[in-house]
């Protein structure tokens, strides 16, 4: 694999760019994908604003508000890294109250949040609307290769020593989930951007 230096601020232009260049008339769909370490939701926050500066409306979503009940997160128990790639995410929830009315269309009437986690409760958001040429910005980890629609994805990697140095040792029981996702998801060849972010302030970008 090749990856180019590129500053954070170029980095965020051309992902910008590029959205912009292949919007319709419309919903575009960005996802922004990585483990925690990688901080896919900072990632988003300075691409949401770019767009905004750029005029575009833009809905932030980040998939952390769509796992599903810890009921059937931790069925499997606490820490199994199988249970962390396959059942924790919501994925028809965030199809039906988020894709679904982005599609071709559809309303536009998004629910920007479905389930606290923490409470393990929902979360009784109001649906908020994106007017046709928006931008939905939604950040996660586990993203690609499940059905998702996205116009465009970016990638956050993490190499595997970066992410274990980087992964703090209550979690490192989920290292064996992302290891699954990169082997099987192949997510640095599914991405429009695929990102090596072992130094965040420094990121280099995948050629090819």
């Amino acid at each position: 694999m090749r990856f180019r230096p590129v500053s954070p601020d170029l980095l965020i232009t051309e992902v910008t760019e590029t959205i912009i260049t292949r919007a319709g008339d419309e919903w575009t769909r960005v996802g922004v994908d990585g483990a925690p370490p990688a901080e896919p939701g900072a990632f988003a926050d300075r691409l949401g604003s770019a767009l905004r500066l750029a005029g575009r409306p833009v809905r932030r979503v980040s998939t952390r508000d769509f796992l599903r009940p810890a009921s059937l997160r931790f069925e499997r128990g606490r820490t199994d890294p199988d249970a962390r790639h396959d059942d924790w995410l919501d994925l028809g929830g965030l199809m039906r109250e988020v894709f679904e009315p982005l599609t071709p269309g559809g309303s536009g009437r998004i629910l920007p949040s479905l389930w606290n986690a923490e409470t393990d409760r929902a979360t009784r958001a109001a649906y908020v609307d994106l007017p046709p040429g928006g931008v939905l910005v939604l950040d996660g980890e586990l993203l690609l290769g499940r059905g998702l629609p996205f116009d465009c994805a970016v990638h956050l990697w993490l190499s595997p020593a970066a992410l274990r140095r980087r992964t703090a040792e209550a979690d490192a029981w989920s290292l064996p989930a992302f290891e699954r996702y990169h082997s099987t998801a192949r997510p640095l060849y599914a991405a429009d951007f695929a990102v090596r972010v072992d130094d965040p302030a420094h990121p280099a970008l995948l050629d090819g």
